[in-house]
């Protein structure tokens, strides 16, 4: 099985370690795991501001287009879940995940409601337009912000964790969380601490998707559920693409 996550930003090298380090640690045996992200240049090295998701859109799909014969899923990695119905246009048989849409579902199967802790307020409208679109918004108690930029979790571990523990805490005791969600992927590595201290369960938005890519791969090759490509999942016709000169 051949999963390639997607890092929609220039390589942030402390990030992309303990990315791998943490994907490594939980893949299956048979999973072979790629890890691209956008050549420097134009490319944004973070994703705070929705002007630069316009940057980074383009560039998700055509990788997509054009690995999709040879890989089983995509994992898009940014928990504003972007160019992810676009991305499946054109992924052909392979599965795309992306970490808000499998956070929030793993989180649903494992307790009444949930909060999100978010890298800083900015983010909070356009993730709740998402959760609310996956249906699940009656579920959230709280968006909760850490006042940290996506390149500060890893770089500022000890300060991350401390803000972590004291928004969780909140989000349990306040807002009446059964499930916390680290709403960026950058905050991958910290679950189990903060589950240890909460006493919940933690979902790391990182290994989310990850986990969710594998079971749908698998469940692909298994039983032939691959993704629908009828009506509003129709992707678009080849004969353009090539006329045109697209992706």
């Amino acid at each position: 099985m051949r999963i390639v996550w997607i890092d929609p930003i220039v390589e942030d090298k402390p990030y992309v370690g303990a990315l791998r380090a943490a994907l490594d640690d939980a893949r299956r045996p048979d999973t072979e795991l790629e890890i691209i992200s956008l050549p420097p240049g134009a490319s944004p090295r973070h994703l705070r501001y929705h002007a630069y998701e316009s940057l980074v859109v383009g560039e998700i799909v055509t990788a997509v287009y054009h690995l999709a014969a040879e890989a089983d899923a995509f994992i898009i990695g940014c928990f504003y879940d972007l160019a992810l119905r676009e991305a499946r246009e054109v992924s052909g048989k392979a599965i795309v995940t992306a970490p808000c849409e499998s956070s929030i579902a793993i989180a649903a199967q494992l307790g009444n409601t949930f909060s999100v802790l978010v890298g800083a307020d900015k983010a909070i409208p356009k993730m709740r337009e998402n959760i609310r679109a996956y249906g699940l918004e009656h579920r959230l108690m709280s968006m909760r912000p850490l006042n940290m930029g996506v390149l500060e979790f890893q770089a500022q571990a000890e300060r991350a964790m401390e803000a972590m523990l004291r928004e969780g805490l909140k989000a349990v005791e306040e807002d009446r969380a059964e499930v916390i969600v680290l709403g960026c992927s950058a905050e991958v590595g910290f679950h189990r601490v903060l589950q240890d201290e909460l006493g919940i369960p933690v979902i790391d938005s990182a290994l989310a998707p990850f986990k969710y890519a594998e079971f749908l791969a698998e469940a692909a090759n298994r039983f032939g559920w691959h993704p629908s490509r009828r009506w509003g999942s129709e992707p678009p016709p080849e004969a353009e693409i090539r006329e045109w000169g697209l992706f």
